[in-house]
């Protein structure tokens, strides 16, 4: 057996089991029925009913002690991408296991009905001729790939981009037409941000082939952790906005607390309110810079995004029944930025949609200081009310939107905003830039500093921007925390988002 592989007595399910199971649940009696999402529940059933064992990360030495940089060496041959003999719309290649990726994933390719293991060969690697070279010697067959990337001719008729990657326990990420990669997603977090977080993992994908005229791929995943189980339908559609359709059962083997759902993840570093402590001759340095948010109530609500001093930052808006909510990348054009290598321009907002009634619960933002853009350190999720209980499947269906910043219809947005020096005694003064609010219209503005007090608010039309500039004075006083919260009416209702952000001494 390959140092990748289960066996079925200590690991749970190996490749063999997974392949015979699969083809097991498709035979009925009324003969063989197509592998599909009802396979790979089952799979994660029986599994949740197994004690989970922890996956096997040995690998050759030299694969293991890869950095970062090293491993983004390893390249793919184009010729041996899955489908690439085909007149398909879509190919599959895959990544390689190593340094910060040492855990095996199983692949399979599900084609007239069935499924059918798709076979590691190192040659399908490029290693170069660097310290690399060497690699393609170290393990045979059983060594087995860290995850699956997706391509599609999203941006030009005769050439394929990489258009989703899943790479590294649950996480992954999508482009749009024109895009770079930024946010992530995951497929479920437990305790994100806090003592003891949990990272279930995805441990086999199988790629369903696509036919000729498909504009969508769909990806099944079965997913493990301590806490539970769960198998994932993936329908991802490459576009101006590539949208990615979640289908997802549950199956806890304990009762699980601090669930998220749809987790998505990101990174702050700086913007212009925040420049000066960072010496960097860029303005701002993030892949998303707002956590937005359609609650159950029919409010939408804006939170600029912090990389906070000192500890660790989590925030949670109580909803019922929400409607949406994403990290977004609202800064737009290439001035805003004036990095050419990272073209944080390009990096795409990301929404996520509930397909389904998800109860009371809140979404949770979690926000970790860091000095580095090279660190993921903003999460937000949804975290229901309650637990979850084995033998009680949960079932979770949602859309992600990845691409340009969705409209709120008929609502103003906070495009800018500034906090400095008061009229003394304390005073801090706050103005926010709201674009998308008629001029002609007279609007008045709505303000809460918590328990705090609040002078000179103002609401005006900006002749420059032709939006509106709302501007107010709080007393934080003694407090730590001060919760900030603003917006615009008419006579009849709100025009504007809520824009909201936690003051911090």
């Amino acid at each position: 057996m390959s140092s990748g592989a289960f066996s079925t007595a200590a690991k749970g399910l190996s490749r063999r089991d997974l392949v015979l199971a699969g083809s097991a649940l498709m035979l009925g009696a009324a003969g063989p029925a197509p592998f599909g999402f009802g396979a790979v529940d089952a799979l994660a059933r029986d599994l949740a009913n197994r004690p989970f064992a922890e996956p096997d990360r040995r690998l050759p030495a030299a694969l293991a002690a890869l950095d970062y940089d090293t491993y983004r060496q390893l390249g793919f041959h184009d010729d041996r991408a899955l489908w690439a003999d085909q007149p398909l719309p879509f190919r599959a290649q895959f990544f390689h296991r190593g340094g910060l990726f040492p855990e095996k994933v199983e692949v399979f390719e599900v084609a007239d009905g069935a499924a059918r293991p798709v076979a590691y060969d190192p040659h399908m690697f490029r290693y170069g001729r660097g310290p690399l070279s060497d690699l393609v010697a170290l393990d045979g067959p059983g060594l087995g790939f860290a995850g699956v990337r997706l391509l599609y001719r999203l941006n030009r008729a005769d050439k394929f981009d990489e258009v989703t990657a899943f790479l590294g326990a649950s996480y992954f990420r999508a482009v749009a037409k024109g895009g770079v990669y930024g946010a992530s997603a995951r497929g479920l977090a437990i305790g994100a941000g806090e003592a003891g977080e949990e990272f279930p993992r995805f441990r086999s994908f199988w790629l369903v082939r696509p036919d000729r005229g498909d504009t969508s791929l769909v990806v099944y995943a079965l997913m493990d952790s301590a806490s539970l189980t769960g198998a994932y339908q993936f329908t991802i559609t490459p576009g101006e906005a590539t949208f990615t359709d979640v289908r997802a059962r549950l199956h806890p083997r304990t009762e699980v607390a601090r669930v998220g759902f749809a987790p998505l993840t990101s990174m702050f570093l700086f913007d212009p309110q925040t420049a000066g402590r960072f010496d960097d001759f860029r303005p701002r340095v993030h892949d998303s810079d707002g956590l937005a948010m359609a609650n159950g109530a029919g409010e939408r609500l804006w939170r600029p995004l912090s990389n906070p001093q000192g500890e660790l930052q989590a925030s949670g808006f109580q909803d019922a029944g929400p409607r949406g909510f994403g990290l977004f990348q609202r800064a737009k054009g290439f001035s805003a930025y004036r990095d050419l290598e990272a073209r944080y321009d390009l990096r795409p907002s990301l929404w996520v949609e509930p397909q389904a009634h998800w109860g009371e619960g809140e979404v949770r933002l979690v926000e970790i200081p860091t000095r580095s853009e090279a660190v993921d350190n903003i999460v937000a999720e949804w975290r229901p009310d309650g637990v979850l209980r084995p033998g009680r499947p949960q079932a979770l269906d949602y859309r992600l939107r990845w691409g340009p910043e969705p409209s709120a219809a008929d609502l103003a947005q906070a495009a800018l905003w500034r906090e400095g020096r008061g009229d003394g005694g304390g005073w801090r003064r706050v103005m926010i830039e709201f674009e998308g609010a008629p001029a002609a219209v007279a609007l008045r503005p709505e303000v809460r500093a918590g328990s705090r007090p609040v002078r000179n608010v103002v609401a005006e039309p900006n002749p420059v921007t032709g939006g509106w500039r709302l501007a107010f004075e709080f007393a934080p006083g003694e407090a730590r925390q001060v919760e900030l919260r603003a917006r615009l009416l008419d006579e009849s209702a709100p025009r504007s988002e809520v824009w909201i952000r936690r003051w911090t001494a």
